[in-house]
C-alpha cells in the first residue's frame, strides 16, 4: 500500500508521522488562503488563530510537499496522527501533484489533501476573507497550545522561500504582521 499526503501549510515543515520520500511540487487550480480559524493550535476558540486552506483558483497553483507513505501499518499510524491534527479540516481531495512546473502529466495522482471548505454548517471555524490589516492583527495577538499564530505564519513564509516558492498572499501578511510588530515595539520605545 502507498499513500501520499499534500502539505500546503505546516505540514511543509513539520510532518509529525514517518515518510519514504518528500517531493516539493504543486497541484493545480487552487491557491493558498489564511481563511481557516484555528482554535486548537494557533488559536483558542475565545480568540482563534488564522491557518491556511485552499481556495478554488482555475488559474492558480499552489506549491508545497508531497509525502509518500509506504506500508499498510504506516499508512494507518499516519492517516491517525493527521485525522488529529486536521481535524478543522472538513473535506479530503485526492488531487494531481505536479513536481516541474512545464510538465504536463502529474508525477503523482491521487495524493491527499485536506481543505477546509467555506460551508460553515460543516466548518465552523472558516474565517474568510477580511482585508490584510485585520488579518495580520488577528494573528499578531493569537496564540494557541503550538504557540503564536505569528510562528506559523513566518515558519511558511521560511519554508516556501527554501524552495523558491514566492506566494504573494503569505509574503504580503508578513510584511503586515511585520510592520505591526514593530510599531509596536516603536511605540513601548
Amino acid at each position: 500500500m502507498v499513500m501520499w499526503v499534500f502539505g500546503y501549510g505546516s505540514l511543509i515543515w513539520k510532518s509529525g508521522f514517518r515518510y519514504d520520500e518528500r517531493l516539493v511540487g504543486y497541484i493545480k487550480g487552487y491557491s493558498r488562503v489564511f481563511y481557516q480559524g484555528s482554535t486548537d493550535h494557533r488559536g483558542t476558540p475565545s480568540y482563534p488563530g488564522r491557518t491556511v486552506t485552499l481556495e478554488p483558483s482555475p488559474h492558480d497553483v499552489c506549491w508545497g510537499v508531497a509525502y509518500k507513505v509506504t506500508g499498510e501499518e504506516e499508512e494507518q499510524m499516519a492517516l491517525s496522527y493527521l485525522e488529529v491534527r486536521e481535524k478543522q479540516y472538513d473535506e479530503k481531495a485526492y488531487l494531481d501533484f505536479y513536481t516541474e512546473p512545464a510538465s504536463l502529466s502529474p508525477a503523482v495522482s491521487g495524493v491527499m489533501v485536506y481543505i477546509a471548505s467555506p460551508d460553515k454548517n460543516l466548518n465552523r471555524n472558516y474565517l474568510g476573507p477580511t482585508p490584510l490589516e485585520e488579518m495580520a492583527r488577528q494573528i499578531v495577538k493569537a496564540e494557541g497550545p503550538s504557540g503564536p499564530n505569528r510562528d506559523y505564519l513566518f515558519q511558511l513564509e521560511t519554508a516556501l522561500l527554501q524552495f523558491g516558492c514566492k506566494d504573494q498572499h503569505v509574503m504580503d501578511l508578513a510584511s503586515a504582521v511585520r510592520k505591526i510588530l514593530s510599531e509596536e515595539i516603536a511605540s513601548r520605545s
